[in-house]
């Protein structure tokens, strides 16, 4: 079975929706909290996050449901600084802490290339919401690239409908 997100490329509406959040950048309103400040100059809203995503850790996980992880496990990537903050996520240490590293939409694909190379069932993005632009970006990238496996939208919950 084919994922929907490479009907979506091939179609081309997956540009098309990476456009409409890339706009989204310089009156941020991504997310629940409408910051609507200017991410594209680097400035930052409640989640801290400018223009690049800030990652905690890329690596095969075998913690979540075995549906997900399978034999070779999911493959995680921990975005830092999560929009809604809860005072007892488990994930405490990268979602409020700001620790982690910013990395460009380049890297973001790479990363996602190389856990599809270590034979990860999926990638798997935590705490997703604040960096879908770069997220996007990335997955277009990816695409072309060959990423062609499962992705799951590991969310805190805290979304805009859109």
């Amino acid at each position: 079975m084919t994922p929907r997100y490479l009907k979506t490329y091939r179609s081309g509406k997956l540009r098309e929706i990476a456009g409409i959040f890339n706009a989204k950048l310089t009156s941020c309103d991504i997310c629940p909290r409408n910051c609507h400040v200017n991410r594209k100059e680097g400035r930052s809203g409640f989640c801290k996050t400018g223009l690049n995503a800030i990652v905690y850790s890329v690596m095969p996980h075998f913690g979540e449901e075995p549906g997900i992880s399978g034999e070779n496990g999911s493959g995680t990537i921990f975005f830092s600084n999560c929009n809604l903050r809860c005072i007892y996520c488990q994930n405490y240490k990268f979602s409020h802490e700001e620790k982690g590293k910013e990395v460009d939409v380049i890297t973001l694909s790479r990363q996602m290339l190389s856990l599809q190379n270590s034979k990860c069932h999926n990638i798997n993005f935590v705490t997703p919401t604040h960096v879908i632009p770069q997220i996007l970006n990335a997955l277009i990238l990816a695409i072309e690239e060959g990423l062609n496996i499962p992705l799951v939208y590991n969310s805190s919950g805290y979304d805009t409908l859109e």
